[in-house]
């Protein structure tokens, strides 16, 4: 898994979050996937289409926000960062940093 995400610097970042998209079609058919932590909390499917277009699913029981990001190291700083969550009053935000 860490080899195919020093392949994919550069590449246009899309974060298909079902949890914060209502009336949408049912998710897109991903190939790959892998738990992320020990405690199988943070779940990532992903697949790529023909133009090298990624697309991402990320499934995480949280308190109501989520980040995700990219580090051609596996560090914070020079990493590309997407946020994404649910205010308590139902409105959603989205961001890339």
């Amino acid at each position: 898994l860490a080899d195919f995400f020093t392949r994919i610097k550069g590449l246009p970042l899309f974060l298909f979050i079902p949890c914060l998209c209502s009336g949408q079609a049912a998710p897109p058919l991903l190939r790959f996937s892998s738990f992320l932590d020990p405690s199988k909390t943070v779940y990532l499917r992903w697949d790529h289409d023909e133009r090298e277009m990624i697309t991402f699913e990320l499934q995480v029981h949280t308190s109501g926000w989520v980040a995700f990001g990219f580090s051609p190291h596996g560090e914070l700083p020079g990493s590309d960062i997407v946020i994404g969550g649910v205010f308590p009053n139902g409105s959603i935000y989205f961001s890339v940093s």
